[in-house]
């Protein structure tokens, strides 16, 4: 798997200070450096990043991984020759 640059990922605080991150782009046992810091005020303004407006987009089309994307391919397409 390719080397991944940077990865942005949004999280929520849990109970104790908890932040868990998961992406496909990681490997399991890879070490990475990992930097956290508070949401941008941009956010707390009522400003949206783009993973949220298509989250919350009719339909839900945001896929996490290419399986994803080949499985919804394979369902539409299944609903045209029904």
């Amino acid at each position: 798997m390719a080397m991944v640059r940077e990865l942005h990922v949004r999280a929520t605080v849990q109970p104790g200070g908890r932040i868990e991150v998961e992406s496909p782009e990681l490997t399991a046992g890879e070490d990475v450096d990992v930097t956290i810091s508070p949401a941008s005020e941009e956010r707390a303004a009522g400003k949206r990043s783009a993973w949220e407006i298509l989250s919350a987009a009719p339909g839900h089309l945001v896929f996490t991984s290419a399986e994803e994307v080949d499985e919804y391919i394979r369902e539409e397409r299944g609903s045209w020759e029904r």
